[in-house]
């Protein structure tokens, strides 16, 4: 993956910061998607700086590893990347909590992963419990083809080998288990132009596009208990575009729909679905993702979850599990960051958590 990013001043990140200060720190870099090249940077030179690690680097995707020869390996995965700024830099704290555009969505994430390479990463830093892979990548908040774990499994799937993954999306410190898949279709009208003082020598394409408001309006959304956990569907019309001029009546409409699937359906099982929902328009599948099986029964899920304890839930959104799921490799979400407020103007995480986070991970690999 090559970058068309100007060069810019380089930036620093102090890994030695506590886990909350550190992503202040982090938020305050800003790396919209497609934009984190002066974020990977930082990150890179300091996991390079730490000599118990083997770090390698695509494009702005960075993986370190540890090499202790122990039998089993985990990862913990971020993103980079963020949701556009929304007049919410710089950070700010207040109330015990961290404002910013990716405090909760997911810096506070990678925080705790940088923590925990620091640690480990060192000279004489401890000897975990298992072999860790940190994985950071970009461009997840946007279309999937652009997603840099995406980019890692399939050009380089040996750096991520691994017995179970815990992806640090926001989760309120508790586990959630698999995703839904997710999908993205137009619904095409066809009509035909005049002028609009002359309505009757034309079809309107947006009138047209009336019933397939009224089916999303009326839709049902399914419910599925997947091994346990339940996953609600959603089917949403997401943007919708039309006309040519005030004085023309349109001969196209398009609706831009999004499917929420849950996870026992594959991703065509969803797209015969959304034709179905639709028929009789011209539908376009355009972009789409799968969801993956919560897996929690599998034993390296499952004892990490008796260590964080709470009841498991079911992962409302699409997240990068299922890249792991899709690669042979079990995982979970788990990670400091509220997904209720992701991509919101007022996004914030709570301190508390991040430390909480922290600490459990720490003792899952038995750092003391």
């Amino acid at each position: 993956m090559g970058t068309t990013q100007q060069e810019q001043p380089a930036v620093a990140l102090d890994l030695g910061l506590e886990v909350g200060e550190l992503t202040a720190a982090l938020v305050d870099i800003p790396s919209v998607s497609g934009a984190e090249l002066p974020l990977a940077d930082a990150v890179e030179r300091e996991l390079r700086a730490l000599p118990r690690l083997r770090v390698d680097r695509h494009g702005n995707n960075l993986v370190a590893r540890t090499g202790f020869g122990l039998p089993e390996r985990v990862v913990l995965a971020g993103h980079l990347d963020t949701v556009p700024i929304a007049d919410n830099l710089p950070s700010r704290v207040q109330d015990g909590r961290l404002y910013g555009c990716g405090s909760t969505d997911m810096k506070s994430g990678v925080a705790v992963q940088l923590k925990i390479a620091a640690e480990l990463g060192a000279a004489d830093g401890p000897t975990p419990a298992r072999e860790v892979t940190f994985v950071f990548y970009d461009c997840e908040e946007v279309e999937a083809e652009r997603n840099g774990l995406g980019h890692l499994v399939r050009e380089h799937p040996d750096w991520l080998a691994a017995d179970f993954a815990i992806l640090l999306e926001g989760t309120d410190a508790q586990i959630e288990g698999g995703c839904k898949g997710t999908l993205r279709a137009t619904v095409r009208t066809r009509g035909q132009r005049a002028h609009s003082a002359r309505d009757w020598l034309g079809v309107n394409a947006i009138h047209l596009a009336a019933p397939i408001l009224t089916r999303l309006a009326q839709y049902q959304a399914r419910e599925a208990d997947v091994e346990g956990l339940i996953y609600r569907e959603c089917l949403n019309a997401v943007g919708i575009t039309g006309g040519v001029a005030g004085n023309v009546i349109p001969d196209e409409c398009v609706v831009t729909v999004n499917y929420r699937f849950a996870p026992d359906r594959s991703e065509q099982e969803a797209a015969a679905h959304v034709v179905e929902v639709f028929e009789g328009f011209d539908v376009q599948i355009t972009d789409s993702a799968p969801g993956a099986a919560p897996g929690l029964s599998l034993p390296a899920a499952a004892a990490f979850a008796a260590l964080v304890g709470g009841t498991p839930a079911a992962k409302q959104g699409w997240t990068d599990v299922a890249r792991f799921a899709g690669s042979g490799v079990p995982a979970v979400n788990y990670g400091p960051g509220d997904a209720t407020l992701a991509h919101t103007r007022q996004e914030y995480v709570e301190l508390e958590r991040i430390t909480r986070t922290l600490a459990t991970l720490r003792r899952w690999l038995d750092l003391g």
